[in-house]
């Protein structure tokens, strides 16, 4: 069986180089036609079919793109004459992730057939352990709080493909413009990109007393956000408003599925109120609304 054990961990090792160059094609290679994975995100009862296999890989490349790691650290291999199972463990998760943990591990098992001569794999098992408790909570809130600082870097930075790499396609977005309602990464991406778009010097983007509450896969987090936007005249205009954001945790981690940022409605004059500022904080400056 020495070289089917072979073939079955060159298959493996090609398969999870692949995943972490984004290699779609490479992915899919040496998968059977009926795969059934189960993943760690939703849906509970299995992925079927190599289309529907395809589908769960676009979103966890982006989250892959952000410099998160996908190495193989052990890898065993039973093989019998027209099947064969592997067990592995693997490194996945982003720099700050394995800083934090370093025994973090995703668990996979591959279950594989002969077909004309050569393996192909039936099935996918993926999972991390159940850290469980106030342990799991306490991570996942760190998690949605360094989404947020890596946020308020891209917008500094004028990172457009930054900012939306932690945003669902499927995201409804609330604005402070019409219309009502953005529906779709592809909307949302370009109200962005427009409020980049608004000054020739420096965006920033913070929200200086965010809190988060998470609960298993859920997230919520809200806070005042500030705005700032240099002038062509040098100076820099400050304004504050109000934000709420849901989180949903998928295959790459954490992705915002909903926000609503508004501004206070004045009753006396019909018209929304950006020009209000917060009770100055500690060592706050302000002039800046601080």
């Amino acid at each position: 069986m020495a070289d089917d054990e072979t073939q079955i961990r060159e298959l493996i090792e090609q398969w999870t180089r692949a995943v972490h160059a984004g290699d779609l094609p490479g992915v899919l290679a040496q998968h059977a036609a009926d795969i059934v994975m189960y993943d760690v995100p939703p849906p509970h009862n299995g992925v079927r079919g190599i289309e529907a296999y395809e589908r769960t890989w676009p979103d966890f490349f982006r989250w892959q793109a952000s410099g998160a790691a996908f190495e193989l650290t052990s890898l065993d291999i039973t093989a019998g004459d027209t099947v064969a199972y592997a067990t592995a463990l693997l490194r996945c998760g982003t720099p700050d992730d394995l800083a934090r943990r370093p025994d973090l591990r995703l668990r996979l098992t591959l279950g594989l057939r002969k077909e004309n001569g050569s393996w192909v794999v039936a099935h996918e098992h993926h999972s991390f352990a159940d850290d469980g408790g106030a342990d799991e909570r306490e991570t996942s809130e760190r998690e949605v709080r360094d989404l947020h600082q890596r946020w308020y870097e891209a917008t500094e930075a004028k990172d457009l493909d930054g900012i939306m790499e932690p945003v669902a396609e499927n995201v409804v977005s609330y604005e402070h413009e019409r219309p009502l309602e953005y529906v779709g990464r592809d909307q949302v991406r370009q109200v962005c990109a427009n409020g980049l778009d608004i000054s020739t010097g420096t965006v920033t983007w913070t929200v200086p007393d965010l809190a988060v509450v998470v609960r298993d896969d859920v997230a919520v987090a809200w806070g005042l956000n500030r705005m700032t936007a240099q002038q062509p005249d040098g100076t820099t205009a400050v304004s504050w408003s109000r934000g709420t954001r849901v989180f949903q945790r998928a295959g790459r981690g954490w992705e915002m599925v909903h926000q609503h940022v508004s501004f206070p409605f004045d009753p006396d004059t019909g018209r929304a109120r950006a020009d209000l500022t917060p009770p100055r904080r500690t060592g706050g400056d302000p002039a800046n609304g601080d």
